[in-house]
């Protein structure tokens, strides 16, 4: 089950369970769309992978299945994050 993070890993903005901008990868490292697609290019700094946004939990479900509350803020270096978007920027999520 997802954890629905509360907001990007990268530039610290919220994400809560209904904001439509939040996008995760297949590990679920979060991220805002501008910083997925403007400074990741589709390509996770941390997996290489891509992203695709992330659903939202019905509020019917809330009660029994609460989001996270845990804050995940670890801004990327841009520079090496260069490197995976040179590596993997060209290639197709599914042959990455």
């Amino acid at each position: 089950m997802l954890e629905i993070r509360p907001n990007c890993e990268h530039c610290g903005k919220e994400l809560p369970n209904t904001s439509a901008e939040a996008m995760i990868c297949s590990f679920e490292c979060t991220y805002c769309e501008y910083c997925a697609h403007n400074l990741f290019k589709n390509v996770c700094p941390s997996c290489g992978g891509n992203f695709e946004k992330r659903p939202i939990r019905p509020s019917a479900m809330l009660a029994k299945h609460p989001v996270s509350k845990k804050r995940f803020h670890e801004p990327k270096d841009l520079e090496a994050t260069q490197e995976l978007i040179a590596k993997y920027g060209n290639i197709s999520p599914g042959r990455r």
